[in-house]
């Protein structure tokens, strides 16, 4: 192909996952799919490697590049099946997100994958909103590994029931199914359409260009690195279960045509639910090398070639099952980030920023009251970390999710909750030649009887400042106005006032030698 052809085939592959992804979010039932977009759509070869991804959650699709070359190849494919699993240790991430993988046969033959992850506000657990402080992955909800729930064209009812009937709403949990199963088949109808117009052979013969071009592109990019050995440590807070301080450590090596990202020293995996399975972990690395790559870089395999990853098994990065693994997803995840980036800050020091927020600032909640049972879940924003050439960013979305948050009409009109206060946090921002983002203040009411459960991060140690800048505000979580844990499961009575201020970003550059 020649570089506008190629251009045109990468665009329109990523065109299927947009609209992949509007056909989801406008077909979903639950606030946290339809309103806060917490899914992810990509498009698979063949065998597995990634193709093309709509720009969703980093950690969905970087933990799918990952896994499913595995899942694919344990599985007999025909024509007009679809699988669904949530399974951390077979390709998932925590049961809360729900994969679901179709074929694509052309000529009977199989051509690519069409996917889509979508997170469930209820997955089964008995804590609503299915994050509950867990110590074994039973606790997190109902395990799904790789099942065709269409086998063939045809829908297994007595299976779809099963995995809806015992959750708070049924017909909701349903109707986010039927979105799913929609959203994929949408992604079928066009590729189709395209290898039709193409031909078989030439869809792959582009795959192979789209992913040779990639290649070349990162590995220009991640070969500018200096090379040497960069290594950094930064500590989870707790894990909900009395360990505390937990360690992440990373030694980055920049060879002459490889980057080896190694884990070792990194703690144990512990009996909190903030363990990673290392597609996860994976996730977070490719999401940090991803920024260094030009912004036309097609997200498929070839860009994350050049990258070798060592993470021994059972740390906390890749923990042996049955391990909870609730809260590594979110919040794992996100000092794996600030980690990688450490590192890299003594690489390039003038590229990387100060430390976000460093939490997702996880709130579950609902009842199982006999007059309604509901289930409510998001994150929250943040400050960004500052960097050489501007301040950060407030309020935010960080790294590795890319949610909105959840309308305050939309919480108002569906649960039994009044939002009293949804604010910048203002002094949470760390100080420095360039400032970092402020935290958000958001304040629930409760109108009725309700259980909740917060899962957070960076409430003991703050996000970390660059080249001299000061650290950001750690989070603070209160309930009636007294401190709460970072992690913690509480019952609510009406009336009640939960109050989460999130962690500000660290500044850049000392002051006085500015």
């Amino acid at each position: 192909m020649d570089p506008i052809e190629l251009s045109i085939f990468s665009s329109r592959l990523e065109a299927v996952c947009d609209e992949m992804g509007a056909v989801l979010r406008n077909a979903a039932f639950s606030p946290n799919i339809r309103d806060r977009l917490d899914f992810s759509c990509a498009v698979f070869d063949a065998a597995g490697e990634l193709s093309a991804q709509a720009a969703h959650i980093p950690v969905h699709l970087g933990s799918m590049a990952y896994a499913m070359a595995d899942i694919v190849a344990q599985i007999e494919w025909q024509d007009g099946d679809m699988v669904v699993l949530n399974d951390p240790f077979m390709g998932g991430t925590h049961l809360p997100d729900v994969t679901l993988i179709a074929p694509l046969f052309c000529d009977g033959l199989l051509s690519a994958f069409l996917v889509n992850r979508a997170h469930h506000a209820d997955i089964g657990a008995d804590s609503p909103g299915s994050m509950p402080v867990s110590d074994h992955l039973h606790q997190e909800g109902r395990i799904i590994p790789p099942a065709k729930l269409i086998e063939a064209g045809r829908l297994d009812e007595a299976f779809l029931v099963e995995l809806t009937a015992e959750n708070r709403n049924p017909v909701e949990s349903r109707g986010d199914f039927a979105a799913q199963i929609s959203a994929n088949r949408n992604g079928l109808k066009r590729l189709q359409g395209l290898i039709s117009e193409w031909g078989r052979a030439g869809f792959l013969d582009g795959l192979t260009a789209l992913n040779a071009y990639a290649e070349r592109l990162a590995g220009d990019a991640l070969m500018r690195l200096p090379p040497g050995e960069y290594r950094f440590e930064d500590l989870m807070d707790d894990d909900g279960q009395g360990s505390q301080d937990i360690p992440i450590r990373v030694r980055i090596r920049v060879e002459a045509d490889r980057l080896v990202v190694d884990f070792t020293g990194t703690a144990p995996q512990v009996p909190g639910n903030i363990n990673c399975p290392l597609p996860v972990a994976a996730a977070a690395v490719y999401y940090c090398f991803r920024c260094l790559m030009p912004e036309q870089t097609p997200a498929c395999a070839g860009s994350f070639n050049a990258i070798q990853l060592i993470v021994p098994e059972g740390c906390l990065l890749n923990a042996r099952r049955p391990a909870a693994v609730a809260a590594g997803n979110v919040e794992t995840s996100t000092r794996v980030v600030d980690v990688v980036l450490g590192a890299l800050a003594q690489a390039i020091p003038d590229e990387i920023p100060a430390a976000s927020q460093g939490s997702m600032n996880n709130l579950a909640m609902g009842s199982d009251h006999e007059r309604g049972r509901w289930d409510y879940y998001e994150t929250i924003g943040g400050g960004m970390g500052a960097g050489r050439l501007g301040g950060g960013l407030s309020g935010m979305q960080t790294h590795m999710t890319n949610t909105l948050n959840t309308p305050v009409e939309v919480i108002e009109s569906r649960f039994p909750l009044r939002i009293e206060r949804y604010a910048l946090r203002n002094g949470s921002a760390g100080h420095g030649r360039r400032q970092g983002g402020e935290g958000l203040v958001r304040s629930f009411r409760f109108l009725a009887p309700t259980q909740v459960t917060l899962l957070t991060e960076r409430r003991r140690n703050k996000p970390w400042g660059m080249d001299g800048g000061g650290p950001g505000g750690h989070g603070v979580n209160r309930h009636n106005g007294q401190r709460l844990a970072g992690k913690v499961n509480l019952d609510v009575e009406r009336g009640d006032l939960l109050t989460i201020e999130t962690p500000g970003g660290g500044g850049w550059g000392d002051v006085e030698s500015g």
